[in-house]
């Protein structure tokens, strides 16, 4: 079987298991934030905390709420980094430094788990489990009660109120995340991925010499990992690591769990403004994007120029050989299209053209399907300018599931879509433009140019994954991607519950024969068309500079 073949194969079979989860885990997630009724170990949760799930949050509470508790969650991760050395199961690890600490809290509260440290040399077990792991599930369920309160902002009328913030919290952690993190778990400890607390051992390697090598509780963080679009690794090499990715299996079920709920919360935003016709133009859109951006990664990959690489069936450099190039281009742009950051091959080793497509899939703002739920929310925000812009072809109030898109909207939906990018931009400048930073790159040129923008890119973007080549464990690095996570993070979210208040706010429009039918379709080659131009009007001289030039050179 050639190649080509072998990524096609596992392209299809990743769509079919897909498509089976789609709807019974969409609905399942509809039912779970549509409850009335809460399980008797999320009463003991909310007794713990002193919180009501019953009381009613207009946005402003709900933002709160948001706020304090990611607050708390960095403040806490930041010292038990501090204390590691004091505590048990450090491994003899020191603590970490304070700019480092301050990075890594923030980048796993953040869900973006970016990682300038090597895991296996920093961080004990107790960091890993009580500290790193607990943000994975609740990091992701914060995103996922974020979205489910846009999506009540249009499901409801004449009320202000969006939810409650702790109940969505907790039942997104143990009614989806919890149960579902087991079950990886377990798939994947029963495929080899290991699963101890054991100490550091001596490994003889077979041209002498010996390495060091830790245990750890591997399997569990993998698959909320992978699953709450964390991508945080346990080693270094994340899953290219054979303990966390030990088989051509393994590598593509982990694919699997990184799309599975961004695509399923399609079918739930469906079911709970109750069209889910909807549901199925959004996923289309998701769908087409990212099929799209498979189909050209492994393009450029197989077909690259030159008589050793079309020999070799490929450009290997970087890849991950037990897999094959198609597989890792199918995890590439997966991990790039959600805030996922988990990667199988090193993206700096990827052609010119290769690297810029897992650059552009960040750049999109992660809505194909994005992370878990901060890919809903932000594929709606983006759906609300594409009904705004039909508006203006038409000379008609622009009108998105019964909800008008007035002046305050799309403002709000306009600063949602331009703070990333800001970021981004405005963050690598500075960055080039100072003489101390580009010392950490490893390349000249180009590429050192695409390393740095990379970067940045990933951290604005809560992705988390790294071009390679690039040393980010400096003090600059560690602020300058600290602050971009926080604030690509929470100011999106701040644009998005106020959005999702004044429609919630609204009187519901009538459906008439000029209303744009949003469920066919023409909207989603619309939105696909508006994400596309969005996009390449914001970043094409970025790109110009780094990929393009090398891709094209």
């Amino acid at each position: 079987m050639g190649p080509v073949l072998a990524g096609v194969l596992q392209l299809i079979a990743l769509i079919a298991a897909l498509a089976l989860a789609y709807i019974p885990l969409g609905t399942y997630m509809a039912r779970v934030y549509s409850s009335d009724k809460h399980w008797r170990v999320e009463k003991w949760v909310y007794k713990g905390i002193g919180a009501n799930p019953d009381a009613a949050m207009t946005w402003p509470a709900y933002l709160r709420s948001v706020l304090a508790f990611s607050a708390v969650g960095v403040l806490f991760l930041y010292a038990l980094m501090r204390l590691q050395g004091v505590l048990p199961g450090s491994l003899g690890f020191s603590s970490v430094d304070p700019a480092q600490s301050f990075n890594t809290a923030v980048s796993f509260v953040t869900n973006t788990n970016w990682q300038s440290y090597y895991g296996e040399q920093t961080m004990g077990h107790v960091v890993q489990t009580a500290g790193l792991a607990v943000q994975n599930f609740v990091s992701a369920a914060v995103g996922m009660a974020v979205a489910v309160a846009l999506v009540r902002g249009f499901a409801r009328s004449r009320t202000g109120e969006l939810g409650n913030f702790w109940s969505d919290l907790v039942r997104g952690t143990l009614r989806i995340l919890v149960p579902a993190a087991a079950i990886a778990a377990i798939v994947l400890v029963a495929c080899g991925v290991i699963q101890n607390f054991s100490g550091i051992h001596e490994v003889g390697q077979f041209m002498g010499g010996s390495q060091q090598w830790n245990g750890g509780a591997v399997a569990s963080q993998e698959a909320i990992k992978e699953i709450g679009t964390n991508g945080g690794g346990y080693f270094n090499a994340n899953s290219a690591h054979p303990f966390e990715n030990p088989t051509p299996f393994t590598n593509l079920f982990e694919i699997f769990l990184i799309l599975v709920i961004p695509f399923a919360l399609t079918r739930t935003f469906g079911v709970m403004v109750g069209s889910v016709k909807q549901g199925y133009a959004i996923l289309a859109t998701m769908f087409t994007i990212w099929l799209g951006f498979v189909a050209l990664m492994m393009w450029t990959e197989f077909a690259h120029h030159g008589p050793a690489l079309q020999a070799a069936g490929g450009a290997y450099e970087g890849k991950e050989v037990r897999f094959g190039v198609g597989a890792s281009s199918i995890f590439a742009v997966s991990t790039t299209l959600t805030s996922t950051g988990a990667v199988d091959s090193f993206h700096s080793s990827f052609t010119g053209l290769g690297g810029g497509i897992t650059m552009l899939g960040m750049m999109l703002g992660e809505i194909a399907p994005g992370g878990v739920g901060s890919g809903l929310y932000g594929m709606l925000i983006t759906a609300v300018i594409a009904v705004f812009i039909a508006g203006l072809m038409v000379g008609r109030t622009p009108e998105y599931l019964g909800k008008k898109i007035g002046t305050r909207e799309i403002k709000l939906a306009a600063c949602y879509i331009l703070i990333t990018p800001a970021l981004v931009l405005v963050c690598t400048a500075v960055s080039m433009a100072l003489p101390t930073p580009p010392h950490s790159m490893l390349n000249s040129g180009a590429h050192g140019f695409s390393e740095v923008l990379y970067a940045f890119t990933s951290a604005s973007n809560n992705n988390g994954s790294a071009f390679a080549g690039l040393n980010a464990n400096t003090d600059w690095f560690n602020l300058m991607t600290g602050l971009a996570m926080l604030l690509g993070r929470f100011l999106p979210m701040v644009f998005v519950l106020a959005l999702a208040g004044s429609l919630a706010g609204q009187k519901p429009v009538p459906v008439t024969a000029g209303t744009l039918r949003t469920e066919k379709p023409l909207f989603t080659g619309l939105l696909v068309g508006a994400i596309l131009i969005i996009t390449g009007l914001t970043y094409f001289p970025a790109l110009a500079l780094g990929p393009l030039a090398e891709g094209l050179a």
